[in-house]
């Protein structure tokens, strides 16, 4: 039997290596979160770490070891499980004593918790055994789910010859998750990748059971309803059903940010929340034919379904109206935990730089070499790092890791943009290019800019742990969302789920904007700047995405206009102020030269 969920918020992933331990902090107090399985080395120093620590048995998986990228990380997940179960079992042991880690479980809960309430019920009466079983029975772990970033699909070799696709890095990360002990959700990230998910198809443990339960799942991030049924339904005609559907902003998030072409969260959110029987349905009638076909059990009722959003999120006010307006599981609450090192891995040096950050600090970026736009804390140290790189006159990282070697522009073995051999191969390219000396100087910052975020996201949990960084150096990279600039003190867990849930308020800047006028900030500033840097005239194609862009946040606009003149707000005040900030964002739109390219 599934137990619910005892809070309504998750922890997404965080970073490459913030979040990597986040589950033995937190799932045996019932909060659920998200591992990157990016890093298979940085996994195999932490297993090693965590088997010191708690003296269990360790033995090196070395790169000698016939698939070592997947046996690692199903060794390290199947730590991790065995650490956080083992912490619930002790939790619920200590019910009878004060101030002992179960009660610190029910203090967190919401005060509406049906958890909570019968707690406090079974309290009066205090039968010890009555009080246990019901402890036994129904008190949740949180979820221990993974994340696989699609785009991170790199072909390996062996003695130069090239392996099998089910060795590429993402495939061998599944593979790793699928064997492990976990019975969880694998949040799949970045973009439709039907080669990988082609290889979900081939793993038992993705497909319903006798009792019509799924040991493995799948989550979906998203960013609107189109991508989530085309996903779906795709997944559905193989037999493999999305547990979950993750709806995260385009721009106002921390990490990576897939912008939309104008579409804003809310709207998104009431289109799935109108359309959510119909995507449901729609994917259990192509689930039952492809379950069928297979031979393989096939429930009468669709699966749980859950749909859950992230980004920006920020308030009590705004978790609680995201839950209830839209209906979502859960909300996601990503970039504010970067302040509870009780939670996450962050070194002192970057968490200063956090909690001081204002807006300006927090820019979306292209160091990514994956050329997709990147959340970038200004003065990082893993920035700091590749700046003295250049000015030493060796531009570009050693690259020790090669996540994101995905390049094959100077032939294979595929190259990562921000490596030393990449980038000294590009400006070579360059010099013979024949460009003039301004423009040179301009394709130039373009290549040296990117950042080795791969190992630099990752860095931090050596740091806090105090492990060697002689491989990766000891440079940092953080990616907050916009929502840093708000979130200035360092706190506890206890301290960031009162905030959540509305009993305490931790942010002491009167001047931050609704989440929803946020996202709507960024996305006008990101559409004046790529109008900016488009030459005109403009081709039919760019006219069509600038004119479908404008149109979207207009839409956008408008329907927040009806949706705050209806909302309840704990001040009238507030309601006039969205309003008015609506109506400045129409005007600016409706004066950019979106129609006179």
């Amino acid at each position: 039997m599934n137990k619910k969920a005892p809070h309504s918020f998750h922890i997404p992933v965080l970073g490459i290596g913030y979040s990597i331990d986040t589950p033995v902090k937190v799932a045996h107090l019932g909060i659920s979160s998200v591992i990157s399985l990016v890093d298979d080395m940085l996994m195999e120093k932490l297993r090693e770490f965590y088997s010191t620590k708690f003296d269990l048995p360790f033995q090196a998986i070395t790169e000698k070891i016939e698939d070592f990228r997947a046996k690692r990380i199903t060794a390290y997940l199947n730590l991790v499980d065995k650490l956080a179960k083992d912490k619930f079992e002790e939790l619920k042991a200590t019910y009878d004593q004060k101030s002992s880690e179960f009660h610190k479980y029910i203090d967190m809960l919401h005060d509406s918790s049906h958890l909570k309430q019968k707690f406090e019920q079974l309290k009066q009466d205090w039968d010890k055994l009555d009080v246990k079983q019901w402890i036994n029975e129904n008190l949740p772990m949180g979820s221990i789910d993974v994340n696989i970033m699609t785009k991170l699909d790199k072909e390996n070799y062996r003695n130069r010859e090239k392996l099998p696709v089910e060795y590429n890095d993402g495939h061998a990360a599944l593979r790793g998750f699928v064997k492990s002990d976990l019975s969880s959700s694998v949040v799949l990230s970045a973009g439709m990748s039907t080669r990988l998910y082609n290889y979900i198809e081939s793993f038992d443990e993705f497909y319903p059971d006798e009792n019509f339960q799924l040991n493995k799942k799948i989550t979906l991030k998203v960013s609107d309803y189109r991508s989530a049924l085309i996903q779906g339904k795709y997944l559905a005609k193989k037999g493999l059903w999305v547990s979950e559907y993750r709806i995260e902003s385009g721009l106002n998030c921390g990490g990576h940010a897939f912008p939309t072409t104008g579409y804003l969260l809310g709207p998104v959110l009431e289109e799935i929340n109108q359309n959510r029987e119909d995507l449901i349905n729609q994917t259990f009638t192509l689930l039952k034919i492809a379950l069928k076909a297979k031979n393989r059990p096939c429930p009468e009722q669709p699966l749980e379904t859950k749909i859950t959003a992230q980004g920006g999120v920020g308030t009590a006010e705004e978790h609680q109206f995201l839950a209830e307006h839209y209906q979502l599981d859960s909300v996601g609450w990503g970039t504010p935990f970067l302040l509870v090192p009780e939670v996450v891995n962050v070194d002192q040096r970057t968490l200063d730089l956090l909690c001081n950050a204002k807006e300006e600090d927090l820019q979306v970026s292209n160091i990514s070499p994956l050329g997709v736009p990147f959340n970038n804390l200004v003065g990082n140290s893993k920035d700091l790092e590749k700046l003295a790189y250049i000015e030493q006159g060796t531009p570009g990282n050693p690259c020790p890791k090669q996540y994101a070697a995905l390049s094959n522009e100077f032939g294979e073995p595929t190259l990562c943009l921000a490596s030393r051999k990449y980038q000294k191969a590009k400006i070579e390219e360059l010099k013979t290019s024949g460009l003039s000396e301004a423009d040179y100087q301009v394709a130039y910052d373009k290549v040296v800019d990117k950042s080795c975020i791969c190992v630099g996201l990752g860095t931090s949990a050596l740091l806090v742990s105090d492990l060697d960084t002689k491989v990766e150096k000891p440079g940092v990279s953080v990616c907050p969302g916009p929502n840093m600039a708000y979130f200035s003190d360092v706190m506890t867990l206890k301290e960031m789920v009162d905030h959540i849930y509305g009993k305490i308020n931790v942010i002491r800047r009167k001047d931050r904007p609704h989440m929803f006028i946020k996202e709507l900030t960024i996305y006008i500033d990101y559409l004046k700047t790529k109008l900016d840097e488009t030459a005109r005239p403009w081709s039919e194609k760019q006219q069509e995405y600038f004119t479908s862009f404008s149109d979207n946040l207009d839409k956008g606009i408008q329907y927040y206009k009806e949706l705050f003149s209806t909302m309840k707000l704990n001040i009238h005040d507030k309601k006039v102020k969205l309003i008015e900030d609506l109506e400045k964002f129409e005007s600016q739109l409706k004066n950019l030269p979106i129609r006179q390219g």
